[in-house]
């Protein structure tokens, strides 16, 4: 079965996605519109919240949509008694909300640390235990994905407690595949590194991002290519194409995986394909270390 049938097999199913109106989460939405499934979302932002319904309309699906704060359980909990009152049963469940300001964690609050958890990891798991039994009801099993990050499989400085919880997230995610798996019910994971986001557009200070946009086009496209083995950062499209494979039966018998939609950072491991001719190195060699700092300018 190729791809397009199994789009066309995806077909009056529905999906519930939390942080599905806007940034990567609205590509998601429009994504399973798209591939003709029923959508039930919430999201921080009101504003997108309204004009998401619109979007998802103009694609002939249904669509329920409401502001919720993942960060609030209350809210979170009263968006999914809507859902059990509007729909009898779900199929798919995209948790996609996530965020963080990055900083180093000794600049960090206790305060900003629980809601990091909560925003990257609790609230998932509140989610999950809301969505399943109505999964369940479907009888047929469901596809259950769970976004997380390339810094949940590494040494992330400044991102120390957002990627502990997505870690968390990842691992909970494997535990639950176990157990959930002989009902057909499959969990997996998507993580993402470099993709253009909202979410990380506001992770960066200000005065990173004047700097990131002060940089010339070109300067910004050498950088990136350094970072990223495929030279290009993946789109919001790549990852709803990774996600269509993960919500169809062309992956069936994949569960407790993440795929890393990320043009190959997670394997290149912090080799860099550095300027100069050197090619990829951990660090730089001796010349191009000259050539960067200008001679120890």
């Amino acid at each position: 079965m190729g791809l397009l049938e199994a789009q066309a097999g995806l077909a009056g199913k529905f999906a519930i996605v939390v942080g599905g109106a806007a940034g990567i989460g609205r590509a998601v939405t429009l994504t399973l519109a798209k591939a003709g499934i029923g959508i039930a979302t919430c999201d921080i932002d009101a504003e997108a919240c309204r004009t998401i319904v619109k979007e998802v309309e103009a694609l002939g699906q249904k669509i329920i949509s409401m502001e919720a704060d993942v960060c609030d359980a209350a809210a979170l909990d009263r968006f999914y008694d809507r859902v059990e009152k509007e729909i009898p049963r779900a199929d798919i469940l995209v948790n996609v909300a996530g965020g963080v300001k990055r900083a180093p964690f000794f600049e960090t609050t206790r305060e900003q640390n629980a809601a990091d958890i909560r925003r990257n990891f609790g609230y998932v798991v509140d989610s999950i235990r809301r969505a399943v039994p109505m999964i369940r009801k479907g009888g047929r099993g469901g596809s259950i994905i769970n976004f997380t990050t390339i810094a949940a499989h590494r040494g992330a400085a400044t991102f120390s407690v957002y990627a502990g919880a997505k870690a968390a997230t990842t691992n909970f995610s494997r535990a639950m595949a176990v157990e959930l798996a002989a009902e057909g019910i499959r969990i997996n994971m998507i993580a993402p590194d470099t993709t253009p986001s909202r979410g990380a557009t506001n992770s960066m200070s200000s005065e990173m991002l004047a700097k990131l946009g002060n940089m010339p086009e070109k300067a910004m496209e050498l950088l990136l290519g350094m970072y990223i083995p495929q030279k290009r950062s993946p789109t919001e499209e790549d990852l709803t194409n990774a996600l269509l494979f993960l919500v169809s039966d062309l992956s069936r018998a994949t569960t407790g995986t993440t795929v890393h939609v990320d043009g190959g950072t997670i394997a290149s491991f912090g080799f860099i394909d550095w300027p100069f001719g050197e090619g990829y190195c951990p660090a730089p060699m001796p010349e191009t270390v000259n050539l960067l700092y200008k001679s120890g300018r």
